[in-house]
C-alpha cells in the first residue's frame, strides 16, 4: 500500500519529494529553485511516482498550475495532468491556459494540452482541440476558434470569430499567425484568408495593417482607406494609407512620427488625382514640431501647405480656412513670461486675399514682475514687438475695398510699465490702485495716411473699489458685490495703423479692464467709469444662480469704437449676463448687450443638459452688422449638438448649424456607435450645405469597425462593460 498524506498544508514530505524529482533536475540544468506543491492528498508509489490529488497547486518559477490531479514519472520526467487545469505564466504577459488534460515537461515549458483554451491578456480567447507548448514561449493550436466576444450559453455563435486550421502564438515576437483563416460574423462566413498575421493584445506598436475606413461622399464617391503601419524603430514610425474611391480618386496619405530626447515631430500629408480637378495633382502637407530648449524654453513649429482652396474640405481633413505656418518659443516662470512668434498665414477663405492682408506677422513679449517691499504691491514691465507685412507693394486700396492700402506694412515696439497695489479698509471695502505708462515706437511704410515713424506715450491712473456683501439663511447663501472703477488716460493720443485691435468685445471678462482693445495698436483713452454689480445665490438643494449688470460711462465721446461694438458714445450699452445651474443636469447661460432703447446689439444664449444617458447643447448667437469688423450683414445662427446612450453599448451623436439670417442650414451630422467588449462599430452621416466658387455642397457617409483583442490600442478600457448573457 502506498503511503498517503491528507492535508491542505504545504507538506514537507511532498515538497521534498517533488523538489527531488522536479526541482533538482531543473536546478542542475538551469540553476533554478525547486518547485512547491499544495494538494489535498499526496501519494508516493513504490516506483517513485508522485501523485497529487484534489485541488492541486504547483508553483514553479512564478508559473502557477491548478488541476484536480497531477502525477510525475521520474523516468520520462513528465507531468500527467487531469483537469480542469489552469496554467498561468507571467513571462507570457498574462497568458492563461485552460484545458481538460495535459502532458507537460517537469519545468512546465513544453507539452501538449487537449480540449484547451488560451486567454491572452484577459481579452482574446483561442479555443482549440489541441495546444502544443514549446519552450514556454510558443503556442501551436489546432482547429481553433478565436474571439474576444462574450460567449453565452444557448448562443451558437459570438458576434465575430476567426476560425483557423492552425494558429501559432509567439510571446517573444508578440504575433499571432492564423493559417487557413475564416472570418465570421454571427456565424456567417465573410472572408477567407490563407494566412493572417495579427499582433497579440499586449502589442503597443508593430508593423501591419490597421483597421480600414470606409467613406462615401457625393463629390468623391464610395471609397476605402487601408492604412499600413511601419514600426521603423522604438522612436519612429510611418503610416501609409491608400485611398481608392469608385474611380473618382486615387490618393495616398502618409504620416511620419519621430520622438527624440529633446522633443518630437510629425509630418502628415497626401497626394491625390481625382475627378474634382481633372489633370491636377492635389494634396497637402502638415508638420508639427515640439522641442525642449535649454533654460526651460519650449519651441513649437507648424507647417501648413495645401494645393488648392477646397482640398481640405473635399477629403474631410479639417474645416480650418486660415492656415498658419511658423515658429513659437516661450518660457513661463512665476514672475516672468517670454513668448515670441513668427510666421505666415495662408487664407483659403472665400473672398480673402493673401496679398493685400497682413499675412506675415511677428510678435514678441517679455513680461517681468517685481514685488518691492519698500512700496508694496507689484511692478510689471511688459516689453512687446509686433510686425505685420503684406505681400503687395501697392500704396492704393485694391479690390478688397477695406480702406487700407494693399501694401501697408507696420512694425511696433512697445513698453508698458505699471504699479498695482491692493488695499483694504472700512467695513470690508477692497481697493486697488494702478499707475502706469505705455510707450510705442512705430514704423509704417506704403501708407500716406501716417508718418513713417510714430512715437507716442499714454500714461494711465486707475482706482477700483469692491464691497462684497455676504448673507446666509438655512436654505441658501448670497453674495452681492458692487464694483466701481475709475480710469484716466489723456484724451489726445497719436493714432497709428490698427492691425491687432480691429475686433473688440464687451463682456464680463473686460468690464473692469483698463482697455477693451485686444492689442496695443489702439489704446482706450479718456476719463471713464466702469460700474457693475454681481449677485450670486447658492441654494441648499444644489442649484445656483449668478447675474452681472454693468456699464461704462465716459466723460467725452472720442469716437474710438465702432457702432456695433456696444462701447461707442459716452455710455456703453448695458452688459447683462446670467447663469443658472440646476442640480438635475440643466444649465442656462445668457449674455446680452442692450442699449437705452432696449435694442439688442449682441446676444448669446446657451442651454445645456447632461446626465448619464443624455448630453444636449443648444446655442444661439446674434451679432449686429459691422463692416469695420468684416460683418456686412447681421449675423444670427443656431447650433445644436448632443449625445445619447440608447441602450447598453449603443450611443449616438448629432450636430447641426443653421443660419437664421440666410434661412438655410450650414451643416448637419449624425453619428451612431455600437461598442462592447469585443467590437466597436462607428457610423457617420454628414451634410455640408454651403458652397462657393471653390467648394461644392457635400454629403458624406463613413463606417469603421474595430475588433478588440488585437493590439493594445483596441483593449477593453474603452468598453469597460461586457455584454450580459440573458441566460
Amino acid at each position: 500500500m502506498a503511503p498517503r498524506f491528507n492535508s491542505r498544508l504545504l507538506l514537507s514530505v511532498s515538497a521534498l519529494a517533488f523538489g527531488l524529482m522536479v526541482g533538482i533536475p531543473a536546478l542542475r540544468a538551469q540553476d533554478t529553485a525547486p518547485a512547491s506543491l499544495l494538494a489535498d492528498r499526496v501519494i508516493l508509489t513504490g516506483a517513485d511516482t508522485l501523485v497529487a490529488e484534489g485541488n492541486v497547486e504547483v508553483i514553479y518559477q512564478d508559473q502557477r498550475l491548478s488541476a484536480s490531479r497531477v502525477s510525475f514519472d521520474p523516468k520520462t520526467e513528465k507531468l500527467t495532468i487531469e483537469g480542469p487545469l489552469r496554467l498561468v505564466d507571467p513571462a507570457t504577459d498574462g497568458t492563461v491556459l485552460v484545458a481538460d488534460q495535459a502532458e507537460l515537461s517537469q519545468d512546465l515549458q513544453n507539452g501538449i494540452l487537449t480540449g484547451a483554451r488560451a486567454v491572452l491578456s484577459r481579452e482574446l480567447q483561442l479555443a482549440a482541440a489541441r495546444i502544443e507548448r514549446r519552450e514556454g514561449k510558443i503556442l501551436e493550436l489546432s482547429n481553433v476558434t478565436a474571439s474576444s466576444c462574450e460567449v453565452c450559453v444557448g448562443e451558437p455563435h459570438p458576434l465575430w470569430e476567426i476560425r483557423s486550421r492552425k494558429v501559432t502564438h509567439n510571446t517573444e515576437t508578440k504575433q499571432i499567425i492564423f493559417e487557413s483563416a475564416q472570418f465570421r460574423a454571427m456565424g456567417v462566413p465573410l472572408l477567407y484568408l490563407p494566412r493572417l498575421r495579427m499582433p497579440d493584445p499586449t502589442v503597443e506598436r508593430m508593423s501591419g495593417f490597421l483597421q480600414p475606413e470606409f467613406r462615401s461622399t457625393s463629390n468623391l464617391g464610395t471609397g476605402v482607406k487601408i492604412p499600413y503601419f511601419f514600426a521603423i524603430d522604438p522612436s519612429s514610425d510611418l503610416t501609409l494609407a491608400p485611398y481608392l474611391s469608385s474611380g473618382r480618386t486615387t490618393t495616398l496619405e502618409a504620416r511620419y512620427r519621430r520622438a527624440l530626447n529633446w522633443g518630437s515631430y510629425e509630418l502628415t500629408g497626401a497626394l491625390s488625382d481625382d475627378s474634382i480637378r481633372p489633370g491636377a495633382t492635389r494634396g497637402y502637407l502638415f508638420g508639427d514640431l515640439s522641442a525642449d530648449l535649454p533654460a526651460d524654453f519650449k519651441l513649437t513649429a507648424d507647417l501648413r501647405l495645401v494645393s488648392d482652396d477646397s482640398y481640405l474640405l473635399d477629403y474631410g481633413i479639417t474645416d480650418d480656412d486660415r492656415l498658419w505656418s511658423g515658429v513659437e518659443i516661450e518660457r513661463i516662470r512665476r514672475d516672468q513670461m517670454i513668448h515670441a512668434r513668427i510666421g505666415n498665414t495662408h487664407s483659403i477663405r472665400e473672398g480673402e486675399s493673401n496679398s493685400s492682408q497682413p499675412m506675415q506677422a511677428v510678435t514678441g513679449e517679455w513680461v517681468q514682475i517685481y514685488r518691492p517691499a519698500s512700496i508694496g504691491g507689484e511692478i510689471t514691465l511688459d516689453w512687446t514687438i509686433a510686425g505685420a507685412r503684406r505681400a503687395s507693394t501697392s500704396w492704393a486700396d485694391g479690390a478688397d475695398d477695406d480702406l487700407v492700402p494693399d501694401g501697408r506694412d507696420r512694425m511696433r515696439a512697445s513698453m508698458d510699465a505699471s504699479w498695482r497695489r491692493n488695499w483694504q479698509f472700512g467695513p470690508g471695502i477692497l481697493a486697488r490702485t494702478d499707475l502706469g505708462v505705455g510707450v510705442d515706437a512705430i514704423s509704417v511704410s506704403s501708407d500716406p495716411a501716417y508718418d513713417p515713424t510714430i512715437l507716442r506715450a499714454l500714461p494711465h491712473a486707475a482706482a477700483e473699489f469692491r464691497w462684497p456683501w455676504v448673507a446666509a439663511t438655512p436654505t441658501a447663501s448670497y453674495v452681492l458685490e458692487p464694483v466701481a472703477q475709475l480710469v484716466w488716460t489723456p484724451d489726445n493720443f497719436t493714432t497709428a495703423p490698427n492691425e491687432d485691435s480691429l475686433l473688440t468685445e464687451f463682456d464680463e471678462g473686460n468690464l473692469f479692464s483698463l482697455t477693451r482693445f485686444p492689442g496695443l495698436d489702439a489704446r482706450e483713452r479718456g476719463l471713464r467709469a466702469n460700474l457693475g454689480v454681481s449677485w450670486t445665490r447658492i441654494d441648499a438643494n444644489g442649484w445656483s444662480a449668478t447675474a452681472t449688470l454693468g456699464r461704462v460711462f465716459r466723460q467725452k465721446d472720442l469716437g474710438q469704437f465702432t457702432s456695433a461694438s456696444s462701447l461707442q458714445g459716452m455710455r456703453s450699452d448695458w452688459l447683462l449676463s446670467a447663469q443658472l445651474s440646476f442640480g438635475n443636469g440643466y444649465s442656462l447661460a445668457n449674455r446680452a448687450l442692450i442699449d437705452d432703447g432696449f435694442s439688442i446689439s449682441s446676444d448669446e444664449l446657451h442651454l445645456a443638459y447632461a446626465n448619464t444617458k443624455y448630453e444636449l447643447n443648444a446655442r444661439y448667437l446674434w451679432l449686429e452688422a459691422d463692416p469695420l469688423q468684416g460683418r456686412n450683414t447681421d449675423f444670427s445662427t443656431l447650433l445644436f449638438d448632443g449625445a445619447v446612450n440608447f441602450a447598453e453599448g449603443w450611443s449616438g451623436t448629432f450636430e447641426t448649424h443653421y443660419d437664421l439670417q440666410a434661412e438655410s442650414a450650414r451643416k448637419a451630422a449624425l453619428g451612431l456607435q455600437y461598442a462592447n467588449e469585443c467590437v466597436t462599430v462607428d457610423l457617420s452621416l454628414s451634410r455640408r450645405f454651403t458652397s462657393s466658387s471653390s467648394v461644392e455642397a457635400e454629403t458624406g457617409f463613413g463606417i469603421s469597425v474595430a475588433l478588440a483583442g488585437f493590439g493594445a490600442g483596441s483593449d477593453t478600457a474603452r468598453n469597460p462593460k461586457r455584454r450580459t448573457c440573458l441566460r
